[in-house]
């Protein structure tokens, strides 16, 4: 590993997050009111602890959000608006992915090909370099990386190891084998190892199985993970495996890992189509963890589990069914930017 470059875990120290405001150019104008309604909620709820980096398509969005935000009583003080064209608000998987270089930053900049070519991602392709030209990053290169990933296929626990899934990374690359996939990460996001889950997935997924809808670091050589206790369920096969697997892991010293399993939600249905309705899709700030909430009767016992599986920190339910409607939740629209980043 390089002794001037680590790639930090979520919860170590944040300067800001970054999220994209929804619009009716984007996938949500549809239902854009009631999406709004979440981002509203969404930045009130990352504000109490820290600012918000929101990205707006231009002066009239950006006086609609500061608007809306300012009707709910959230500090003008701690959002910061930047005005740049992005095709949609998925900032966790086109936004940056950041080391810190030195006592500096180093912003990857991937391809984002919008989950194997399913959507236009000409805009948000564009989205990395453009944040950096416009000055908003303080001490950070930028690196153009010619290889496709997102920032929900990948998961660090900020000391050198890597969490992902095979099924996401060899859908994007399928005529790369495995070593060649597994050497290229570890020398971009500077790992020294990375772990491979060969099952687990979402119906109402179009990510191929994002580790952040499924398995994520914690604290103490811990793993928070979606469970799934109803064997009558479609996805109780694959998340039984999947926890098996994750059972079978070890830390770099041999030892199991802490593992806090997450409740299962029933089935939310939108014209007979299954959403993907995860807690394992939570975000991780300063002082606080943004729990996605369904409005069903596991969003209290999800709780429970992320305050122990993070203790010290606030568990805050982020009322996200109007997110899963167009297939990610909380952690998907953001990106957490680290302590000294922002300008």
């Amino acid at each position: 590993m390089h002794d001037n470059l680590r790639f930090p875990a979520e919860w170590e120290p944040q300067s800001a997050v970054l999220l994209a405001w929804p619009h009716e150019g984007t996938d949500w104008a549809d239902r854009l009111a009631q999406v709004e309604q979440t981002y509203v909620a969404l930045v009130s709820a990352i504000t109490r602890f820290q600012p918000a980096l929101v990205c707006v398509a231009g002066p009239a969005l950006r006086e609609r959000a500061a608007a809306r935000l300012a009707s709910a009583g959230v500090d003008p003080d701690r959002v910061r608006f930047i005005e740049i064209e992005y095709d949609d608000t998925w900032l966790r998987d086109s936004g940056p992915i950041t080391l810190r270089e030195g006592e500096g930053f180093r912003l990857l900049d991937f391809h984002f090909t919008a989950w194997g070519g399913k959507f236009e991602a000409g805009l948000d392709d564009q989205v990395v370099g453009k944040l950096h030209a416009a000055g908003l990053f303080r001490g950070a290169s930028h690196r153009r990386v010619d290889f496709a990933l997102e920032g929900g296929g990948i998961e660090t626990d900020g000391a050198g190891t890597l969490l992902s899934t095979w099924r996401c990374l060899h859908e994007r690359h399928p005529d790369r084998p495995r070593a060649e996939i597994t050497g290229l990460l570890e020398r971009e996001l500077v790992q020294s190892r990375t772990l491979w889950l060969e099952h687990g997935y979402l119906e109402g997924d179009d990510t191929d199985a994002h580790i952040d809808t499924l398995a994520r670091f914690a604290p103490g050589d811990a793993i928070v993970f979606q469970a799934c206790d109803d064997p009558g369920d479609s996805h109780y096969h694959e998340l039984t495996a999947m926890a098996g697997e994750i059972a079978a892991l070890r830390t770099t010293d041999g030892r199991p890992y802490r593992l806090f399993p997450l409740p299962w939600a029933r089935p939310v249905l939108d014209g007979g189509r299954r959403l993907a309705a995860s807690y394992a899709n939570f975000l991780v700030i300063n002082g606080a963890v943004l729990m996605p909430a369904y409005g069903d009767p596991a969003d209290g016992r999800a709780a429970e589990v992320l305050a122990a599986a993070f203790p010290g920190r606030e568990i805050v339910p982020v009322n996200c069914r109007p997110l899963i409607w167009q297939n990610g939740s909380l952690h998907c629209v953001t990106m957490q930017l680290p302590e000294g980043l922002l300008a």
